[in-house]
C-alpha cells in the first residue's frame, strides 16, 4: 500500500521537470533565432553593402565618364549651377588661393582651367589607384550617409582642389559600403594616385605613409600636412600635396591610416 501523498509529489516533480524542458526549448530557439538575426546582420554589413556601394561606384566613375566624354551633351544642371554661383569666388581653389596648378610633366608650372567649386556630396572627379586596382568616384564632403557609404571617396572640406596648391586630402571607408581603402596599407613609396577631373588629369606619387595616428588628429589633412601627435611624420614646407585617410585597425574606427604623396604632372583633358 502507498503511504498517501506520494501521487502529489510524483506529479509535482513531472511538472517541474516539464517546465525546464520548456524554458530550455524556448531558451535555445531564442539563442537560434539571434544567432541568425545576428548572422544576416554581418551579411549585411560585410557583403550586401558592398556589393550596393561598389555598384553605386561604378554608376558614379561612368555618369562623370560620359558627362566629361559628351561635347555635344547639354550642360548638366548641377554643372550650370556651380558655374553659376562661381562668380564672385576664387576659381574654386579649395580655400588656398591659388589659381595656378602644380608642376606639368615637364616639371615647370602649368595651367588648367579652374573647375567649379563642387556642391556638397556632388562627385566631381575620379580616384585611380593602380596598385589597388581602384576607379571610384570623388564627392565633394565626408558624410557617411552621403558620400561614404555609397562607396566614394569623399574630399575634406576647406582642404585644396586637385592639382591645387596646399593639401588635397581624401577620406574613404577601409570595411563595408564598398570600402574602397581596404589595402591603403599597401601603398609604398613610389606608386602613382591619379586623379581625373573635367579639365585635366593629376598624378601624385606616394611619398610617405602614418601607419597609425588619432582619429582627432587633424595635422594630417593641413594645408602643410604634419601629425600633431607624431611629430616625426609630415613635411614643414608649402608643397602640392595628396592625402588619403583611413580606419585603423580594420573593422574599427579607433585611429586612422593615412598616406601622402605629392604632384608629379598634370595632363590637360583633350578638348572633345
Amino acid at each position: 500500500m502507498r503511504a498517501p501523498g506520494v501521487p502529489v509529489v510524483q506529479q509535482r516533480t513531472r511538472r517541474r521537470r516539464d517546465l525546464r524542458r520548456r524554458t530550455l526549448w524556448t531558451g535555445g530557439e531564442l539563442l537560434v533565432t539571434v544567432g541568425v538575426v545576428l548572422l544576416l546582420l554581418v551579411v549585411h554589413q560585410l557583403w550586401w553593402t558592398n556589393r550596393q556601394a561598389q555598384r553605386d561606384a561604378e554608376r558614379g566613375v561612368r555618369a562623370l565618364e560620359r558627362e566629361w566624354g559628351s561635347p555635344s551633351a547639354p550642360e548638366s544642371a548641377s554643372t550650370a549651377a556651380a558655374d553659376g554661383d562661381r562668380s564672385g569666388r576664387d576659381g574654386g581653389d579649395g580655400g588656398d588661393g591659388s589659381a595656378s596648378a602644380g608642376p606639368s610633366r615637364d616639371g615647370n608650372a602649368a595651367h588648367a582651367t579652374p573647375a567649379p567649386q563642387p556642391r556638397p556630396s556632388q562627385a566631381y572627379a575620379v580616384l585611380t589607384i593602380p596598385r589597388l586596382s581602384l576607379r571610384v568616384p570623388v564627392a565633394e564632403g565626408i558624410g557617411k550617409a552621403s558620400v561614404l557609404n555609397h562607396g566614394y571617396v569623399g574630399h575634406y572640406p576647406k582642404t585644396a582642389q586637385p592639382g591645387r596648391a596646399g593639401n588635397f586630402a581624401l577620406a574613404g571607408h577601409r570595411n563595408t559600403h564598398g570600402e574602397p581603402f581596404r589595402y591603403l596599407n599597401r601603398l609604398r613609396r613610389g606608386d602613382t594616385v591619379e586623379v581625373e577631373t573635367r579639365t585635366a588629369t593629376y598624378t601624385y606619387v606616394v611619398d610617405r605613409t602614418l601607419p597609425q595616428t588619432s582619429a582627432s588628429d587633424g595635422g594630417v589633412i593641413a594645408r602643410v600636412p604634419r601629425s600633431t601627435v607624431r611629430p616625426a611624420y609630415g613635411y614643414r614646407s608649402p608643397g602640392y600635396y595628396l592625402t588619403l585617410t583611413t580606419c585603423t585597425p580594420e573593422f574599427t574606427s579607433r585611429y586612422r591610416l593615412v598616406v601622402w604623396g605629392k604632384l608629379a604632372s598634370m595632363r590637360p583633358r583633350a578638348p572633345r
